[in-house]
């Protein structure tokens, strides 16, 4: 008889100051190295199929792993409407910070993939000024979405959607995900997240980088997943067009596939 996996431990840390403090929710595993980081997407939370996927086999291989909901999602304080990529960058630079020592694998989703490269970039800088008690020892992202507010919403948004933003501050966004209810898309998100552009130059990230994209994906085109690689060292990045894949990749296939690519980093 096998023993039971314990549940990973829920916490909360506390973010920000005044009007914009909230606090941020973190399910954390102690175990072995190399550590798993899960990086969600826009809307999502951390007990969607795939954070809780990784985290089973976390504990089932006595690894460490930690996910957490962003500010304004599941189980975090906030308002969504105030979230910004930025704001999100600073709820997971202080989860990883916090919760994590030694060798990371971040998993990033859609936005988590996008959030994955900043994330990274920061521990770089940190690493550099021998600030760091946590390194990268790669990524895995799935249907990644860095620069989606521009590439993805901004420059594909009609005449009357921008117009909407600019004048009403948000346009509420018809969803086929969660309770399928409109979520607004607001000009802060969107001219925030002009200072956090990764697309435009060289991302070296001194790690290991496996990408999975659906071809089928209706929301992150698999010309999303090219440009970024073409924007990746060379070596030691594998991408992985999964033909019939959709936004998702949350099959037990597509799931298999993620616990691979996480297996292969270490």
């Amino acid at each position: 008889m096998t023993n039971a996996v314990p549940e990973a431990v829920l916490d909360f840390i506390e973010m920000g100051e005044g009007p914009s403090v909230r606090k941020i929710a973190v399910r954390s595993r102690a175990g072995a190295g190399p550590g798993l980081v899960w990086l969600g997407g826009f809307k999502s939370d951390m007990q969607g199929s795939k954070a809780v996927a990784l985290d089973g086999w976390a504990g089932e291989h006595g690894r460490a792993s930690v996910r957490f909901d962003y500010s304004g999602h599941g189980e975090s304080s906030g308002d969504f409407a105030d979230g910004t990529i930025g704001r999100w960058l600073e709820d997971s630079v202080a989860v990883f910070e916090r919760f994590c020592t030694g060798p990371q694998v971040l998993i990033g989703s859609s936005m988590g993939g996008w959030m994955a490269l900043l994330l990274a970039r920061e521990i770089r800088k940190r690493q550099e000024k021998q600030q760091a008690k946590a390194s990268l020892a790669g990524l895995v992202l799935i249907a990644p979405a860095p620069d989606f507010t521009e590439e993805l919403m901004w420059k594909t948004f009609s005449p009357e959607v921008k117009k909407e933003i600019e004048t009403k501050g948000f346009w509420l966004r018809p969803s086929e995900y969660g309770d399928g209810s409109p979520y607004p898309i607001t000009r802060n998100l969107i001219e925030e997240g002009r200072n956090h552009l990764v697309l435009g130059s060289a991302i070296d990230l001194g790690c290991p980088v496996r990408i999975l994209q659906g071809a089928q994906d209706p929301d992150v085109p698999w010309q999303h997943a090219f440009a970024l690689t073409h924007r990746l060292p060379a070596d030691d990045v594998v991408l992985t067009m999964i033909q019939d894949g959709d936004h998702r990749l949350s099959r037990p296939q597509d799931i298999a596939r993620i616990l691979a690519a996480v297996a292969e980093i270490g």
